[in-house]
């Protein structure tokens, strides 16, 4: 048999990122964010891109890096408070923004990791969010048309991972990697820690092997896991 190997490093799999791609990235606000795959990101230069993620960090640090080097097309995601950057790139017509509610974002992911084009949810009816939308009744309830969420690359954050890309994640930093790893064309992974190739329980493995493109070791664990 063939030896899988998808262990990289960050600048080598952050090669398949192109200007104008749909980059998913893990993470809320500190918590299971992969920071050293963003950095990577930061140093290619790309441009044009669509990021959706939860929120875009703090101004010039992490994902807020991303928008002050002039990399980001577009926004799609909800928790933007943290960053006045982006309120002001947007109000100076440099990005668009496209806001969709917490639940609904993280449903609209995992739709797209399974095949599902689109789903109707009451979340947004009514409001600024939903009024442009195609909505239906069901019994005698009114729900918005939310289409789901695809990337062409996705940036995750694992706690362990053995050499085939089988992932662990630590407490909270399950948040928003284990879908957006299902939703993207090619996955990167960023772990604290790659053990043997069957070592792992596998009642504790949360993304499988298959979902995993590459894999990346931390060089400086942090706290924020």
């Amino acid at each position: 048999m063939r030896k899988i190997d998808k262990i990289s490093t960050a600048e080598r799999a952050m090669s398949v990122v192109k200007d104008g791609d749909t980059v998913m990235i893990g993470g809320f606000g500190l918590r299971g964010c992969p920071f050293e795959l963003i950095e990577a990101l930061v140093n290619t230069n790309k441009k044009d891109l669509t990021i959706i993620s939860n929120d875009l960090g703090n101004s010039g640090a992490g994902l807020g890096k991303l928008l002050t080097n002039k990399q980001v097309k577009k926004l799609i995601g909800n928790y933007y408070t943290w960053n006045p950057d982006v309120s002001n790139a947007y109000k100076r017509g440099e990005i668009d923004v496209q806001l969709i509610p917490q639940g609904t974002f993280a449903e609209a992911i995992r739709a797209g990791g399974v095949g599902i084009p689109g789903f109707y949810t009451m979340t947004s009816e009514g409001t600024t969010l939903g009024e442009t939308k195609d909505t239906r009744v069901f019994d005698g309830k009114r729900y918005v048309l939310e289409r789901s969420l695809r990337a062409d690359v996705a940036l995750i954050k694992g706690h362990k991972s053995d050499g085939l890309g089988n992932i662990l994640y630590y407490k909270v930093s399950r948040n928003f990697n284990p879908l957006m790893a299902m939703a993207a064309k090619i996955t990167i992974a960023q772990v604290e820690e790659i053990v043997k190739t069957g070592s792992m329980d596998p009642e504790c493995i949360v993304t499988p092997h298959v979902f995993i493109d590459y894999i990346v070791k931390e060089v400086d664990n942090n706290e924020c896991r």
